[in-house]
């Protein structure tokens, strides 16, 4: 607040400059005059984070009898992407062939950066990101220590069983078990116990996201 005093006369003008120059700011701002944008080290930050190599948890809207679902069409584009598998028995022309199919049909792992997988998503209409709950569509990803850890454990057991994680309850696997020996050396986990199964499970967990019971051997189960 600035005030003066006219000569001659004992009148005293005050003018309130902070209110003046929070309109011209305002006025400005509203021509285009001054930059609003978010400052450049935020900007940086962002565009820092596009580039960073994550596992994405993504949906496949396509039928499930298309030939050329996700999966296999971000594999023809050099994507590294995991799709849990199983064997199935289909008819094809009147005859009956073994062939493997996603177990989960509109569930699949990209390994990428937002940079490059954007742009795939954005014209690919049947193509979408899983978003976390409560969340302004922040896309769903798994830690590359536990998606190497699940891929491992599923490539190296010829039995494995898949579970969303509604379909678990607790007192399936209350037992935490440490695996001695064998291709899941040093893995732990819990023990899956199934009613009326006497196979002998590690459960391994993609939290949030997916599980795999993977079949070990007694003599290689050390409870913790």
């Amino acid at each position: 607040m600035k005030c003066k005093t006219e000569m001659g006369r004992k009148v005293r003008t005050c003018v309130d400059t902070t209110r003046n120059c929070m309109m011209v700011n305002t006025m400005a701002a509203l021509a285009g005059l001054v930059n609003m944008s978010k400052p450049e080290k935020q900007v940086d930050e962002t565009t820092k984070q596009d580039e960073v190599k994550r596992w994405f948890v993504m949906r496949d809207l396509k039928r499930c009898n298309a030939k050329n679902p996700a999966y296999k069409m971000l594999q023809d584009l050099k994507f590294e992407v995991f799709t849990p598998m199983k064997w199935h028995v289909a008819t094809r022309k009147g005859e009956k062939i073994r062939e493997e199919i996603p177990v989960i049909r509109d569930l699949l792992f990209v390994h990428s950066n937002r940079s490059d997988l954007d742009p795939i998503v954005e014209k690919t209409e049947t193509l979408q990101y899983r978003f976390l709950r409560r969340t302004w569509r922040e896309p769903m990803t798994v830690m590359e220590s536990d998606m190497e850890r699940f891929i491992h454990a599923v490539n190296s057991s010829k039995s494995v069983k898949y579970y969303l994680p509604e379909e678990l309850a607790t007192e399936m696997y209350n037992k935490k078990i440490r695996i001695i020996g064998g291709n899941l050396d040093g893995y732990e986990g819990k023990l899956l116990t199934v009613r009326g199964s006497k196979t002998k499970r590690l459960l391994v967990e993609l939290p949030g996201a997916l599980s795999v019971g993977v079949e070990v051997s007694s003599e290689f189960i050390q409870l913790i």
